[in-house]
């Protein structure tokens, strides 16, 4: 698994925050579930920053449950009063069993009826020490249930999120098409059937989050090499990226993100 924050922009205004994976017989079906606990004093709100991955998520909260697409842009949420959600980002090899095109999804959700997932979820959130360990196995087997047995061909489309996101991800289109053993052409498809964006846009994607986190950690980080170092043709192409998906340029980001503190994000 990733970094835990990786995608996250700004960490220290996290609430209780934990990433989990699926329990084993659901592993081609999620790559982990995300859960965060808050409870924000009265007036005030803390506001979460996401350059997200490209992926579906399916999401149990307040007595809903919503499946929410790929993203072009960073996006926020401000969390006020007491809660929790309990999320699973997607492999492609669940995707068409909960949408025929994850492309109408891109920047919106929808609500998914699912009150036995509902009901489930919020016993196990409900149930004190060991929760979220039984939401995620409550949360795993109802999405194999849903889903049903998957055979090779519906398993093939998962080595998108390794290939194109993983730790080792390709850099171009024609290396991701090359290890997958596709032309292009099919890989566009792929991504685009159970994905909802190009593979062009989940390789920037990736990057970008590696870019974000690494001047988080390192803010003395030379921008110049760590746009060498990810695949930008340069360091304007690293600031252009961060300009449209983020709306601000890496210097301002790298600034922001070494002042802040969990304070600074209680908002009134």
């Amino acid at each position: 698994m990733v970094s835990p924050t990786r995608g996250v922009l700004y960490p220290a205004r996290l609430p209780e925050f934990h990433r989990l994976p699926p329990e084993a017989a659901a592993r081609d079906l999620a790559v982990w579930f995300w859960i965060p606990e808050w409870s924000i004093e009265p007036g005030r709100s803390s506001r979460q920053e996401i350059v997200g991955y490209p992926a579906l998520n399916l999401v149990v909260e307040q007595g809903v449950v919503t499946l929410s697409g790929a993203t072009t842009r960073a996006s926020h949420r401000d969390l006020r009063g007491t809660g929790w959600a309990v999320g699973a980002l997607l492999r492609p090899a669940a995707v068409a069993a909960l949408v025929d095109d994850p492309a109408m999804l891109v920047d919106t959700e929808q609500t998914v009826d699912a009150p036995e997932l509902v009901e489930a979820v919020s016993a196990a959130m409900a149930s004190g020490e060991g929760r979220r360990e039984r939401a995620v196995a409550v949360f795993s087997d109802w999405l194999l249930r849903r889903v049903g047995p998957l055979d090779d061909a519906a398993r093939h489309p998962n080595a998108l999120v390794e290939v194109l996101m993983g730790d080792d991800s390709a850099d171009t289109i024609e290396e991701a098409a090359m290890r997958l053993a596709v032309s292009t052409r099919t890989l566009q498809r792929l991504c685009h059937r159970h994905v909802g964006v190009s593979p062009a846009a989940m390789i920037r994607r990736r990057r970008l989050q590696e870019a974000a986190e690494r001047l988080r950690l390192d803010p003395g980080i030379d921008l110049s090499g760590l746009a060498a170092e990810l695949g930008y043709a340069d360091h304007a192409h690293l600031t252009r990226d961060f300009r449209n998906i983020l709306g601000m340029a890496p210097r301002t980001y790298r600034t922001g993100s070494s002042e802040q503190s969990p304070d600074e994000s209680a908002q009134t």
